[in-house]
């Protein structure tokens, strides 16, 4: 009962360090994307060898290391949006494998033991491997003089014998990795801790103290859980349980970079923030779009009403003041068709899913971005074959009134297929 009382315990307190951590994410991911894409603009109108260069480089780096350190809050807090896929696990740590043998070194007896048939389980691959990578360099941590580390999957049965000990988990079938070292292991007392974030045992400099609590938050958005198993002098065991489905693999598909796309399409940007919606529409027009400007819900629909010629897509803040965005999307399906949307937050995942964007799958892209992630993504919506809101019938004189809704509304996910 003690052992219990204790998992709630702990349980309430990553809980609440958690809300913690997902509430200020916002107004900093506001800030960042600010920083972000000056330096990156400054950076385009200076000439090679100009002084300033470097100290701009110095300030985008510090931006893109600051939005790190905001995404593994968020990743502890379990507010960060996933983008889930039906995979085997040995095939992410086989294709980590080279780059583990590197992290690991020579000193190190590095050994590998993954079960042939190995279940299915639904996590996002590259957040994963920032799991497997963070447990790994812990592991290499723990052992200066070398020793032997064990890297394992199986397929786990749960029964209730298990679960009644362990808080929050179900029977059931499960997907198991665990990485095992010899080091030097840990007290019970650094164990209570270990998830906590920015607790470390390293040197001062050697660490944020955010690596384990991303792993933590990671493996419990993902629908499972995490154990530690340690002693000083005899070594740390890491056990993962996921969650096993039983749907059809997902193919993980490697992203190209190629040139930063352009168009000549107009955009309607709905952005709150003064210096956040200047900047994108800088950006905007810089690759080439016609580009008009609000910063809310109400004066969008006025510009959509006056203006005559077509607009090709609402670029929109999920969370504004009077009316969110999907709120500003629901209005103007009345007004106008032919149109396709993407929102910008720089919220988390439950956040968002409070203001009515509640299929993960829709055009999203998350602050602080960049100038080529925001080129991308417009470019990528505006050049998917459909339409997003797009007119069922013309009116006629026996139609309903106009401020009926008339619009169907699929709506496209990332794949260009249609969800709900």
């Amino acid at each position: 009962m003690l052992f219990l009382q204790e998992q709630l315990r702990q349980s309430q307190k990553m809980e609440a360090i958690g809300q913690l951590a997902g509430g200020v994410a916002h107004d900093f991911n506001n800030l960042l994307t600010v920083i972000s894409i000056q330096s990156q603009l400054s950076l385009l109108g200076l000439r090679e060898g100009d002084p300033l260069k470097e100290r701009l480089k110095d300030i985008e780096l510090a931006a893109d290391r600051a939005a790190n350190l905001t995404r593994q809050l968020l990743a502890f807090s379990r507010r960060q949006i996933l983008e889930m896929k039906v995979v085997n696990l040995n095939t992410i740590l086989k294709d980590l494998d080279k780059m583990l043998h590197r992290v690991v070194g020579e000193d190190i007896d590095f050994k590998t033991v993954f079960v042939d048939d190995l279940g299915l389980v639904k996590v996002d691959p590259g957040q994963m491997e920032q799991v497997v990578m963070n447990l790994v360099v812990n592991a290499k941590d723990a052992m200066p003089r070398g020793g032997k580390l064990f890297l394992e999957t199986a397929n786990a049965e749960l029964d209730e014998g298990f679960t009644r000990f362990h808080a929050g988990m179900i029977p059931g079938a499960y997907v198991m990795l665990s990485i095992t070292d010899t080091g030097i292991g840990m007290s019970k007392e650094v164990k209570e801790q270990i998830f906590d974030p920015f607790f470390t045992t390293k040197e001062k400099g050697k660490g944020t103290g955010l690596g384990l609590s991303t792993v933590y938050g990671i493996i419990k958005q993902s629908g499972g859980d995490i154990y530690v198993y340690s002693e000083p002098g005899k070594g740390t065991t890491f056990k993962i349980y996921l969650p096993r489905v039983f749907e059809p693999p997902e193919e993980i598909k490697k992203v190209t970079p190629e040139k930063t796309p352009r168009g000549k399409e107009t955009i309607l940007v709905v952005e709150d923030n003064p210096m956040v919606r200047r900047l994108t529409v800088d950006i905007l027009r810089r690759q080439g779009y016609a580009v008009l400007e609000t910063e809310a819900g109400w004066e969008a629909l006025g510009i959509c009403e006056k203006e005559k010629s077509p607009i090709d897509l609402i670029l929109t803040n999920v969370v504004m003041p009077h009316m969110s965005g999907p709120e500003l999307i629901e209005r103007l399906k009345q007004i106008r068709a032919g149109f396709k949307v993407v929102y910008m937050t720089g919220y988390t995942d439950e956040a968002i899913v409070q203001h009515g964007v509640v299929d993960k799958t829709i055009n999203l892209i998350h602050k602080p971005f960049t100038i080529e992630k925001l080129a991308r993504k417009v470019r990528e919506v505006l050049d998917k074959t459909k339409t997003l809101y797009q007119a069922v019938e013309k009116p006629s004189k026996t139609s309903l009134p106009r401020n009926v809704l008339q619009y169907s509304l699929p709506i496209m996910n990332e794949q260009g297929g249609e969800g709900r």
